[in-house]
């Protein structure tokens, strides 16, 4: 097998998925778009399943991939429909989709739908002053639930604000359906807590064991370890190391089949030097070598966040999930 080696430990994703639901005392969407940020949409929803009251995802494409795995629970599609072959696809495998404005609830027709609102991102959703016709173009049987998204749950004045806007939202939404789930957090607003928890949260990061930025990821574990297999013990003869010029004498070298085009920075020396496109070159000799345990860590030397190596590193990795 010549592709990197993750490893992913799937009652650790459980123990977490438990210790979210214990702390939003609500609903809780399993954020398992991009492939579960690298460790495999379709074994994690499985595995967590009777844990999670849905799933969300970011394209319409990753909730049909859930379906045909199994995923009877529901899957909220992040991203707003853009035409009427999108919202054909969702209907038929009964996935929930975005509205974020007057536009995507013409197209909806009926479907299941949660109504994104703009609270302060200014990424997606509708103002607060376009909810009233959003509502009157929705039947209300379709508007199962209303959401936004904190820009910076870290800041205490930014949340307070997005908090003032998404209350408004969520009681007028539920004067057209009163069952409606409103849900304002992901992983950040699920640590600061208390009113910011509404009816249920979105959680990622933490699912797979790391914080968002300006928290801590305290008694959730880390699930995914990435090896590099050796091709090849090299005696030492001079000139280079990979791409880079030698600075000093080996008496041999071992040649690791991991590169940048398996998700990892050019930028961010693995064994010796930088990396090929699909290789390194290293002074250890085992069968394999770690090559990220630590996304946290690993980021920081890259200049990135954890969610960035996470999606990243599992590009062309053969997975074995410990159980």
């Amino acid at each position: 097998m010549q592709k990197t080696l993750s490893i992913i430990n799937l009652p650790a994703i459980r123990e977490n998925a438990l210790r979210i639901k214990a702390l939003c005392g609500n609903k809780f969407f399993a954020v398992v778009k991009a492939d579960a940020y690298g460790h495999g949409a379709e074994e994690v929803s499985r595995y967590i399943e009777d844990i999670a009251d849905g799933f969300c995802v970011a394209i319409i494409e990753e909730g049909i991939a859930l379906r045909v795995g199994g995923i009877t629970k529901q899957i909220l599609v992040l991203t707003p429909p853009l035409d009427s072959y999108d919202v054909s696809r969702a209907k038929a495998y009964n996935l929930t989709l975005t509205v974020n404005s007057i536009q995507s609830a013409t197209l909806l027709k009926g479907a299941e739908c949660h109504i994104k609102v703009n609270t302060g991102m200014n990424r997606l959703g509708c103002d607060l002053s376009e909810l009233p016709s959003i509502l009157k173009k929705l039947p209300p049987e379709s508007i199962d639930g209303v959401y936004s998204h904190l820009f910076a749950p870290q800041d205490e004045s930014a949340c307070e604000f997005q908090f003032a806007v998404f209350e408004r939202a969520a009681r007028l939404v539920k004067t057209f359906k009163p069952c409606a789930t409103a849900h304002l957090s992901a992983s950040g607003g699920l640590l600061s807590g208390g009113k910011y928890l509404f009816d249920g949260v979105r959680s990622g990061i933490l699912l797979y064991g790391y914080a968002p930025a300006g928290f801590e990821a305290e008694g959730f574990k880390p699930a995914l370890k990435v090896f590099a297999r050796r091709t090849q013990v090299t005696r030492f003869i001079g000139g280079g190391v990979g791409y880079n010029f030698a600075d000093r004498d080996y008496s041999t070298l071992t040649a690791y089949r991991c590169g940048y085009a398996d998700g990892f920075s050019r930028t961010v020396p693995l064994g010796e030097k930088t990396l090929c496109m699909d290789a390194f070159v290293s002074t250890e000799n085992g069968n394999l070598a770690c090559v990220m345990d630590d996304a946290d860590e690993y980021a920081k030397r890259c200049g990135t966040i954890s969610y960035e190596v996470l999606t990243s590193v599992t590009r062309r990795s053969e997975r074995i999930y410990e159980r």
